[in-house]
């Protein structure tokens, strides 16, 4: 599909899959198997040289599996993909990945608070140290922040829950000039708002539970590459290294992933390394509810944009019962001139606000509201709504809360596909309520 540069709603629906290759089925098939029959030894043999491409065991691979990286990596204009059974598996081995062995990872402060809790406990336990960048916002000041040992930049395109933009392109040019990735988690914006590979990201991850997907029926990530890095550039010397699985098997010579997949070493080295052996494996019907999902994708994210702009809008105006909203297209945000650059379909559908009132009418608020579903999800079909200090952020401690810029009346809202209106309705009355349980104190 991509010799014919389709519009991105046609490769949305199509990229990835021909039905000639799976008995004309019009909607990819689920392949619920564990392994696959060889259908001759030779067959085998080449299979395990990595001479042919074809199916060993659904943990490494899956048909199903296989056209949603397919079809993900048309849509981020990448190299290749690798679907994985988790948003948090596809952080976990791509940092992994860059510092294995040893090395520091320099990040935004903006980031989910899953993610921040696990690199303080967990990545340092393998030898690989965090540092939270203080110019994250100013890209000239950042490169003084890159250590010898820094393998990688990471930040979210769309942080949550703040909805804080950064510029993209110039955070990426600084790592290239450092000879280092720029790993972008685009788990809110998806590809449809933003595709970073084109503002020079290297690696980029999803949650595909979230946007991807829609609809809080599954758990999945994904991880893709750009193949366009130099990870050969002596920073990264484990890309170098050989190995006798993949050794050409006319010469028995050990070859490394530099050598044996040139085009798509860092998601193969993961595929055969981290996937084959930690097993965060995405099941295939979860792959073909992310297929689906993927086929509405433009549809519900621009009805999202649509209803987070009004929400945003009218909470605004609500002074009486919110403090400040914070969202990148307002005229007031301080990131109105990055989402005008990188986001003209919309600078997705989360938003936050301060809940202007003490800790009992905040609790008042969120017991009364009806419509809108309190959880912890975002990028569903539903609107929901949260306290994000209190539980997708309840991890981290004040400090790190602080340097995250999540106050502790913060409260998140991920706009769905309802109706606008019954949305401020339902917002209305729950602030309503909050308001009367000041006269139950009393």
């Amino acid at each position: 599909m991509a010799e014919k540069q389709y519009g991105f709603d046609t490769r949305k629906v199509r990229a990835g899959y021909n039905s000639a290759e799976h008995n004309y089925a019009i909607s990819p098939p689920i392949y619920q198997t564990t392994a696959y029959d060889f259908k001759s030894v030779e067959y085998a043999k080449q299979l395990f040289a990595f001479e042919t491409v074809g199916n060993l065991y659904t943990r490494v691979g899956n048909p199903t599996v296989g056209v949603l990286e397919a079809r993900m990596a048309e849509l981020d204009g990448a190299a290749a993909a690798i679907a994985l059974g988790s948003g948090m598996a596809a952080i976990s081995y791509t940092l992994l990945n860059l510092a294995e062995g040893g090395g520091r990872i320099l990040v935004s402060p903006y980031l989910y608070g899953g993610s921040a809790d696990s690199f303080k406990k967990l990545y340092p336990k393998f030898g690989i140290q965090i540092d939270y960048a203080k110019h994250i916002d100013d890209p000239a000041k950042l490169e003084g922040e890159i250590a010898p040992d820094t393998k990688a930049i990471f930040i979210e395109s769309i942080s949550n829950p703040s909805a804080v933009l950064l510029d993209i392109r110039a955070i990426a040019d600084v790592a290239h000039r450092n000879g280092i990735p720029l790993v972008v988690d685009n788990t809110v914006a998806t590809p449809y708002l933003l595709r970073p590979i084109e503002h020079g990201a290297d690696i980029v991850v999803y949650s595909a539970t979230k946007g991807l997907n829609g609809h809080g029926n599954i758990i999945a990530g994904l991880i893709l590459e750009s193949g366009k890095f130099d990870w050969a550039n002596g920073r990264y010397p484990h890309f170098a290294e050989k190995y006798y699985t993949l050794r050409d098997h006319s010469t028995d010579e050990h070859r490394s992933y530099l050598e044996a997949f040139p085009d798509a070493p860092f998601t193969t080295r993961i595929r055969f390394n981290y996937l084959n052996y930690f097993g965060a494996a995405l099941g295939p019907f979860d792959a073909y509810l992310a297929l689906v999902g993927l086929e509405t994708l433009s549809e519900r994210l621009s009805k999202q944009v649509e209803n987070a702009r009004i929400i945003a809008e009218w909470l605004r105006r609500r002074t009486d019962y919110v403090e400040w909203v914070r969202y990148p297209e307002l005229s007031d945000s301080p990131y109105r001139s990055l989402a005008e650059q990188y986001f003209p379909n919309g600078a997705g559908g989360i938003l936050a606000f301060g809940f202007r009132g003490d800790e009992v009418q905040r609790e008042y608020f969120l017991d009364a509201v009806e419509l809108i579903n309190y959880h912890v999800n975002i990028g569903d079909a539903r609107t929901l709504i949260v306290d994000s200090p209190n539980n997708t952020h309840g991890e981290l401690e004040p400090y790190e809360k602080e340097r995250a810029d999540v106050p502790p009346n913060l409260i998140r809202i991920s706009a769905g596909l309802e109706d606008p209106n019954d949305l401020i309705a339902d917002l209305d009355q729950a602030f309503l309520a909050s308001e009367r349980s000041k006269l139950i104190a009393i």
